[in-house]
């Protein structure tokens, strides 16, 4: 994955619009979808819970679907982005022990990941405006630009691959 720059105005925007639709169509869905169940299945004498659960799981399966499908649209693009940059720093954040400690040993792949990891997050909060903890970030970042600097390695995230996670 490749970091890129966002218009912070136009994900915000674009991710109301998104969640809104998503409730509506969760809204929407289930009630339908739960009330057919319950009148083709049900009895009016017993609970509807099942059938009711049956519904959500329905409908959330159709808007994950529509997701899946709408996910390569251009309204789509920041959105989509920042979840995939959400799962990746993710992925990053459940392995950052080993890593770190591989970085301080001087691993350059780890000093590679740890650059994406602290440019990605950073770029996260500022889309976010998660701002309480990026002076600590800062700190780390400069810290490991100087380990990347010292071995001779480029501070650009364009040599991070997911698959140098693999190694840890």
């Amino acid at each position: 994955m490749k970091l890129k720059k966002i218009d912070k105005s136009r994900y915000s925007k674009h991710l109301k619009i998104v969640f809104a639709c998503i409730v509506v169509a969760l809204l929407v869905l289930t009630l339908s979808i739960s009330t057919l169940i319950i009148q083709l299945l049900s009895t009016p004498d017993v609970s509807h819970l099942w059938h009711n659960l049956a519904g959500v799981a329905v409908s959330a399966s159709i808007v994950v679907f529509v997701l899946n499908k709408l996910r390569l649209h251009p309204f789509m693009l920041e959105v989509v982005y920042v979840w995939d940059l959400k799962q990746i720093l993710n992925r990053i954040y459940r392995k950052q022990r080993k890593i770190e400690a591989a970085a301080e040993g001087g691993d350059h792949d780890a000093m590679i990941i740890m650059n994406f990891q602290y440019r990605g997050s950073q770029q996260l909060y500022q889309l976010d405006d998660n701002t309480i903890t990026i002076d600590n970030l800062v700190a780390n970042m400069k810290s490991n630009d100087s380990r990347m600097e010292s071995a001779g390695l480029d501070l650009s995230t364009d040599s991070f691959e997911a698959g140098l996670l693999d190694k840890f």
